[in-house]
């Protein structure tokens, strides 16, 4: 998000594009609580969540390296917010590289991104937005009347597009799940169990899951959240109890193995997850304890709904069973703090995300264009023409 201590110094509105440049409106701050991410012009912080809930502190990222270390660290995560923050990083030095002609810029721009793909592989949106901005650059380095400073211009303007786009996207998103859940219900009043996190901290701002309880939480027909811990990252009991209390939405914090007699005494109305990668048949990758969520739901008989943006959506995939799944280090389920709390010498299998069958996802899938039964997703993405092959 754009910071006021940092200005973007972006053209105005209205003021006329220099020949071989294209308009570049002047992206918007949004309104939220939490900034995971500060940006403007030439300089880009994250919030280092590793050391959330106990400080906020924002740590430089001064190029593409840098972002790729912060994404693999977790100090930045999260789907969609693993691209802005990648491809801002780029934006970044490009806007300090002034010794390089246009073909030379676009070479550079192309191998960062291919680079910044590999930090984290499950999530594709880093993917995505990487294969758009590829073809952008390939067609952008092309024009005859594009100087390099215009090639520049041009592709930073592209990045920094994908800002706005985001909490658009994520706002319109939460809408359009909270009416559904509403729509439903059988209670004024509706109480969500959700997973991991998927905030403004997760995002560009405002969020997917987290984005749907917020937008339930405006409407006043909010009830209750219950978050689980996630291990072995803690990203609920550090983040998103953090966005919760923050904003002072009520909520509760249980251990990933409370979900399933949370959702026989706790009246739960519907369960909203996040996902890292969505296939065409609406298979999708969320964090490790999304699968069995989906189990206990159905067998509670409590819609189970999967938030996220369009581009989370990977349609070159038929299904969940050819999506990578990224297997972490040892040492996040040994230690804790950096101190040795299991057994020694115990073996760990650690991946970072499941795979939750389509089958299981009774709610519904939600993206900015509404909500969608998971049979349905490739078709109406392919009618939004949203599919790259």
């Amino acid at each position: 998000v754009l910071s006021p201590s940092l200005p973007p110094s972006l053209p105005g509105p209205g003021l006329p594009s220099p020949p071989g440049r294209l308009p570049c409106p002047r992206p918007r701050p949004p309104l939220m609580a939490l900034q995971a991410l500060l940006y403007g012009r030439g300089r880009l912080s994250i919030l280092d969540q590793l050391q959330l809930p106990h400080r906020r502190h924002y740590r430089p990222v001064d190029g593409v390296s840098a972002a790729w270390t912060d994404i693999a660290a977790m100090r930045v995560r999260g789907a969609p917010a693993i691209a802005i923050v990648g491809c801002l990083s780029l934006a970044v030095e490009l806007h300090h590289r002034e010794d390089m002609d246009k073909e030379a810029l676009a070479s550079f721009a192309l191998e960062s991104l291919d680079y910044l793909v590999t930090a984290r592989p499950t999530a594709v949106n880093m993917a995505r937005a990487a294969q758009d901005l590829t073809q952008f650059i390939q067609l952008e380095v092309k024009r005859p009347d594009t100087t390099a400073g215009d090639f520049k211009e041009n592709v930073i303007c592209r990045i920094e597009a994908m800002l706005e786009k985001d909490i658009s996207d994520n706002r319109s998103i939460g809408s359009h799940g909270a009416q559904h859940i509403l729509s439903t219900a059988t209670t004024d009043k509706v109480t969500i169990l959700t997973h991991c996190n998927t905030g403004s901290l997760a995002t560009a701002g405002y969020g997917t899951a987290l984005g749907v309880i917020r937008s339930l939480w405006a409407l006043g027909r909010l009830e209750h959240v219950y978050c689980t811990e996630t291990r072995p990252y803690n990203q609920g009991a550090r983040l998103t109890a953090y966005e919760l209390t923050y904003e002072q939405i009520p909520a509760t914090l249980i251990t990933d193995s409370m979900a399933a007699v949370a959702m026989k005494e706790k009246h739960i109305t519907a369960v909203v997850v996040g996902a890292d990668r969505i296939a065409a048949n609406g298979d999708t990758a969320n964090k490790v304890g999304t699968y069995q969520l989906a189990i206990v739901a159905l067998h509670h008989h409590i819609p189970f709904y999967v938030a996220a943006p369009s581009q989370s959506c990977d349609l070159s995939l038929d299904s969940g069973h050819n999506i990578p799944v990224e297997e972490r280090p040892a040492n996040e389920l040994t230690h804790v703090n950096g101190v040795h709390v299991a057994a020694p010498g115990v073996g760990v299998w650690n991946p970072a995300f499941d795979i939750t069958p389509h089958s299981l996802i009774t709610g519904a899938i939600i993206t900015e264009f509404g909500v969608h039964r998971p049979q349905d997703l490739q078709e109406v993405l392919t009618e939004k023409k949203l599919h790259i092959s």
